[in-house]
């Protein structure tokens, strides 16, 4: 695999700057969220290595977000936000579509490194992406945005609004439900880090507000015996074409 350098940007998509400095990010709180995951990266990388192995459902919708990404005859990359230690980078890699990964997380980013030293992987925030506006065919992001508190998820949305390109697709997953889970211990090793619900149409709501059409809606149980116990939920979402 070689590594793929995001398209020039559109001049007509650039980010406003008034966006740029928006406040919500500050409620973000990014210190530990990094801290979890740097402690928890080699065994996390362990355990989530053959995910998509285990669940033929959550593969089948990458595959789907894939062929919709081809489909476009887009040459532009894929971005795979919040791709910790870049399993499904590398399976979006290994079906033909140049990609890159950025996470919060550089211990996640050296992990991931190490395991698959030819795929394109970043250190970065999705509330500040460094990547150019209307860089990018795709994004996905899996579970990426469940540490954000509410207030702070239109921030997120907008930028993946930002790097799209115009046609592009998103693929979004999230914890459904209300409230917020805190976890103290994972791995058996220590850590502190909230993770929030959001229901479904709020988010759908949320993506319509930042400029997106959004196509599809899934919810599904947990999968037993692998999967903590809270529904999952799945939106597919277009930046209009024009």
């Amino acid at each position: 695999m070689t590594r793929t350098r995001p398209a020039d940007p559109d001049p007509s998509t650039q980010r406003d700057p008034a966006t740029a400095d928006d406040p919500a990010r500050q409620d973000f709180p990014a210190e530990s969220v990094r801290a979890t995951y740097d402690t928890v990266a080699e065994p996390y990388a362990d355990q989530f290595a053959d995910e998509l192995d285990r669940k033929p459902f959550d593969r089948a919708l990458v595959d789907g977000f894939a062929a919709l990404v081809r489909a476009g005859g887009d040459p532009a990359p894929v971005a795979d936000l919040g791709c910790g230690p870049a399993h499904t980078t590398r399976y979006l890699a290994d079906l033909g579509l140049p990609v890159v990964g950025v996470d919060l997380s550089p211990q996640m980013v050296r992990v991931a490194r190490r395991r698959y030293p030819g795929l394109d992987l970043r250190e970065g925030t999705i509330l500040d992406l460094d990547l150019p506006a209307g860089s990018v065919a795709g994004v996905l992001a899996l579970y990426s945005v469940i540490h954000l508190p509410r207030p702070v998820l239109p921030t997120a949305l907008a930028e993946f609004h930002r790097v799209l390109r115009p046609g592009g697709t998103l693929l979004l997953s999230f914890h459904a439900g209300t409230g917020t889970l805190h976890q103290d211990t994972w791995f058996d090793r220590p850590v502190s880090v909230d993770g929030h619900l959001f229901d479904p149409d709020d988010v759908a709501a949320a993506l319509t507000g930042v400029g997106f059409e959004v196509q599809a809606q899934v919810r599904r149980r947990p999968w037993p015996d692998i999967e903590v116990p809270t529904e999952r939920a799945y939106l597919l979402a277009r930046r209009p074409a024009t």
